[in-house]
């Protein structure tokens, strides 16, 4: 029942791909997956990276993995580490994959001289919830998440063309 962690590889696509899939399927948000192997490719393998992947394995079996990314904070004046998706087969779920991975990603942070570690989780999962409190991870209270995409992305880049303003 050993769990091995290492940096995915352009080979490894199809995985990253499959489990990005049967992450939506487990957070009900299938209908909104677009990426596919060759965007996923470019932004993780490309010329300019834009994002990295662990994978973890059970006696080199996939079993898991964590896509991140670096942010930015201006308060601390160093960058972070931004947790984008952590998943583990369900099977392979008590393992220890889901804790290795963050161990990974927290030896990473400090390596990089990072000064935090960040992610969001669904409200409703309460098992991973439950996980990241084990683990002393605490909530951001008083933080609420907020995103621009399709349309309103578009008309508010557009917006900036009309007035003549840029940056």
């Amino acid at each position: 029942m050993t769990v091995t962690i290492r940096n995915a590889e352009p080979h490894d696509i199809d995985l990253i791909h499959g489990f990005i899939l049967a992450l939506a399927e487990y957070e009900k948000l299938a209908h909104e997956v677009r990426a596919d192997r060759e965007v996923l490719a470019r932004h993780l393998f490309g010329p300019r990276p834009m994002a990295e992947v662990l994978i973890a394995q059970q006696n080199d079996k996939p079993v898991g993995f964590a896509l991140f990314f670096h942010n930015f904070s201006t308060f601390e004046g160093r960058p972070g580490i931004y947790l984008e998706d952590l998943f583990v087969d369900p099977q392979a779920r008590g393992c220890g994959a889901g804790k290795a991975l963050l161990a990974a990603l927290a030896r990473l942070t400090i390596e990089r001289d990072c000064a935090r570690l960040e992610w969001s989780v669904l409200d409703w999962n309460t098992p991973a919830i439950d996980f990241y409190r084990a683990i002393g991870a605490r909530p951001m209270d008083g933080w609420t998440i907020q995103r621009m995409d399709g349309d309103a992305l578009v008309a508010l880049a557009s917006a900036g063309l009309l007035t003549g303003t840029r940056g």
